[in-house]
């Protein structure tokens, strides 16, 4: 039985303004509080309000159960990045979130300013008077991190719109440049012809008997200097537009130079920020955020975030301090109580350094590649989509590029773009935080040891741990390139993009993820802007498209009865009516791949069921033949994301 109808609401079509939701509430009442804090204390710096403001985010995420862990000898963040300004904050799709949401903002309750100061100050206590609590600190780094990664990517489009001017810039003084040098070839064979004519051929005269042919002669001559004159200071012109333009490029180029030192900028006051940041602290950010997964998938997480931790404690129990990658870089100039790494050769492993734990060596990462991965572990779980580069879903490149940026370093978008601009190191000599790109270069993630890869993939649509595949190649992301351009890849591969298995014919498993049907996690499916109705990721994009195109034809929204449904939602519609509802755990839509709709389409025949059947397939959905006027069980509501019955 369909649910009640809810039509969806197109983007374009304008709504009344909004309630304002608990978050927006929490985030004003968040403002309210940094503007007592700083009439209460006049003293603090624009850092320490920073810090304030992110650990406002710190104190409202829930901590988990168990006791407080001591922090480690050195501050979490020495230098605290400048706060910068977010406006426009608004709703967002799947693919995005507000500043709040991503800062953890949820009801906080009543905070006390005198608390607040406490968590912002050096040398912080909690209010009973013990250390502060290390996930509150593992929040509040992250919080910085993502702020100003989205301060950065702020600053990239800038830095993009003043390239595309710089080139805009050279093209018209190309252009102004071919001018001149068209009206200067005018202007000399010009002079040229008129050197070497005659007299008679430079005033030409009918007849020299004729009446009036000195007025003619004069005239003629006249006519000749004048366009003489004219091509001279077209050519005039010409260079005074030539000069323009070059003088248009000089401050084009200052400009984008400027962006681009601004960019270089940003990104070394993240690498300062990382830096800071005890092995302690970002032990604890990589388990923060995670979704679980499915049965095998989901203990295999869990076993990578717990030896990454354990690898960071045990560099924590040493007393080891993680190293700038711009310390690694002279394998004869290291930190104090570091040695190079070596080869099974014997030669210098780039990028990283050699300590000793106990009696035991142990490899020494730099901060920035700790940071990368810790924040790359606490996505574990979050939805793949194509295109997609966070924070809240992703695609494989789009993966890689969020998780190095918050290590601070800014990579392109794609597998083949970090390919070509990486510094390639041989397979054998893997390095925890290496890009691991599958045979065929299509498909990207994030070396974690053990043969294991993290990445967004198109084949289980989530973020999750896989093996390194036979035939992969792989680059070193906080290592100088060596300057000689890596070989490309190969075009192709055995799978499509980010993993994506190849199409077969005929119809495949709805199994995806891992998870069994109705059990799928609503963290990790993407909304419909209708309720609470939620789809797969990208089935939930074809959706949208599919609405946006039916409104175009009909004038009115595409109507949602039905979409994912969970196993207790299956339960409560067999037990109600056993005779209509699928048998618990068998729901076609309990793969997050199904809708129901109404709105006309629900009858079959029906000029709207017609469009659909028409035009669903451009979107990806089609409707079974069972659920067909005419079929087995009649259901024309009924559509499926591909076959899945």
């Amino acid at each position: 039985m369909p649910a009640p109808r809810t039509p969806v609401r197109s983007a374009a079509r304008p709504t009344p303004r909004p309630v304002v939701d608990a978050r927006e509430a929490q985030a004003l009442r968040e403002a309210i509080t940094l503007r007592q804090l700083a009439a209460a204390r006049p003293d603090l710096t624009p850092a320490q309000l920073a810090a304030a403001r992110a650990a406002l985010a710190a104190k409202a995420a829930p901590r988990p159960a168990g006791k407080r862990s001591p922090t480690t000898k050195r501050p979490a963040a020495k230098r605290p990045a400048a706060t910068r300004s977010r406006t426009g904050a608004g709703a967002t799709e799947r693919t995005g979130a507000r500043w709040s949401s991503r800062l953890g903002v949820v009801a906080l309750g009543t905070l006390l300013v005198p608390a607040l100061v406490t968590v912002v100050l050096p040398g912080a206590t909690t209010p009973s008077g013990g250390p502060l609590d290390v996930t509150a600190l593992a929040l509040t780094a992250r919080s910085s991190l993502l702020e100003a990664a989205d301060g950065y990517r702020a600053l990239e489009q800038t830095a993009a719109h003043r390239r595309d001017q710089l080139t805009e810039a050279r093209a018209a003084e190309q252009a102004a440049r071919d001018a001149v040098d068209d009206v200067q070839q005018a202007v000399g064979t010009s002079a040229a012809d008129l050197y070497r004519a005659t007299p008679a051929a430079r005033y030409p005269v009918p007849t020299l008997d004729a009446p009036g042919a000195g007025v003619l002669a004069q005239e003629l001559a006249a006519d000749a200097d004048q366009a003489v004159e004219a091509t001279v200071v077209r050519a005039e012109r010409t260079a005074a537009t030539l000069a323009d333009a070059e003088a248009r490029v000089d401050r084009a180029e200052a400009v984008a130079a400027d962006a681009d030192a601004e960019l270089a900028a940003a990104l070394d006051r993240m690498r300062a920020e990382v830096d800071d940041l005890s092995t302690e602290v970002t032990g604890r950010l990589a388990a923060l955020g995670t979704i679980p997964a499915a049965g095998q998938q989901q203990e295999r997480n869990q076993r990578a975030v717990a030896r990454w931790q354990g690898y960071l404690a045990e560099l924590t129990g040493a007393g080891v301090e993680l190293p700038a990658a711009a310390d690694l870089t002279d394998p004869a100039d290291l930190p104090e109580g570091l040695s190079p790494a070596l080869d099974a050769d014997g030669r210098p492993v780039p990028g990283v350094a050699w300590a000793v734990a106990g009696s035991s060596p142990v490899t020494v990462l730099p901060s920035e590649t700790v940071a990368a991965v810790s924040n790359a572990l606490s996505q574990l779980g979050k939805p793949y989509v194509a295109g997609a580069a966070g924070p809240e879903t992703y695609d494989c490149g789009g993966f890689t590029a969020a998780s190095w940026l918050l290590g601070g370093y800014a990579l392109p978008a794609t597998p083949q773009q970090q390919w070509a601009t990486g510094t390639a190191v041989p397979l054998d000599g893997l390095q925890i935080g290496d890009l691991v790109f599958s045979p065929g270069g299509q498909d990207v993630g994030m070396y974690l040891g053990d043969g294991d890869v993290l990445g967004a993939s198109a084949a289980t649509y989530q973020v999750g741990i896989r093996s390194v595949a036979a035939g992969s190649a792989a680059v070193r992301v906080p290592v100088a390139p060596t300057g000689t351009p890596n070989a490309a890849l190969p075009a192709g591969g055995p799978t499509g993009p980010c993993g994506a298995p190849l199409a077969t014919p005929g119809s495949g498993s709805p199994r995806w993820g891992g998870w069994d049907n109705g059990e799928i996690p609503t963290q990790a499916l993407c909304q419909l802007g209708v309720h609470r109705h939620a789809l797969r990721c990208d089935a939930a994009a074809g959706y949208a498209a599919m609405g946006e195109a039916y409104e175009a034809e009909f004038g009115t929204e595409l109507c949602l009865t039905d979409s994912y449904r969970s196993l207790a939602s299956q339960v409560d519609a067999f037990s109600r009516k056993p005779a209509l509802a699928a048998v618990p755990g068998t729901s076609n839509h309990g793969w997050a791949l199904a809708v129901d709709l109404c709105g006309g389409i629900h009858r079959g025949g029906s000029e709207q069921w017609r469009w659909m059947a028409a035009n669903a397939g451009r979107f990806g959905f089609v409707q079974p033949d069972w659920a067909s006027p005419g079929g087995e069980k009649p259901e024309p509501w009924h559509w499926e994301y591909g076959y899945i019955s």
